[in-house]
This record gives C-alpha cells, structure tokens and sequence, in this order.
C-alpha cells in the first residue's frame, strides 16, 4: 500500500460492520478498529497496529470515528 493511498471506513451499518475500501476496491467489513489494522496489515503495511489505525491522516472515517461502531 503506498502512503498516499487512503483508507476509507463507512458509516456504520445496521450489525454494527463498516465498509472498508483502501484505495480503489473494498476490502470487507470491519466490526473494529482491529479488523481495519489486518486490513492495512494485508495491503502492505505488516507494522501497522491499532493505535496506527486510530491516529493515521491515511485513514478517512465515515460517519462517526474509530469509536463509533453502533448504527
């Protein structure tokens, strides 16, 4: 994953689950901010944990922040 690319995480849905798409494709539904860190993880980012998730200006968050996961 290159450092520009960005990390858009989705309002939450009805189950609580937010979309995830890292640049041009969605990577699948995260129900907390440890799914979205193995998805940066599996795009190229392998050191990448939670508090990178959290604090990282890469990552755009959608209807509500890393704290928000209830619709």
């Amino acid at each position: 994953m290159a450092s520009v690319t960005p990390v858009i995480v989705y309002p939450p849905a009805g189950d609580g689950g937010r979309r995830v798409r890292i640049g041009d494709h969605f990577v699948g539904i995260a129900y907390g901010v440890t799914d979205i860190a193995a998805f940066v993880q599996e795009a190229g980012l392998q050191d990448w944990d939670e508090m990178d998730v959290v604090r990282s200006a890469l990552i755009e968050w959608r209807g509500g922040g890393p704290e928000g996961w209830e619709h």
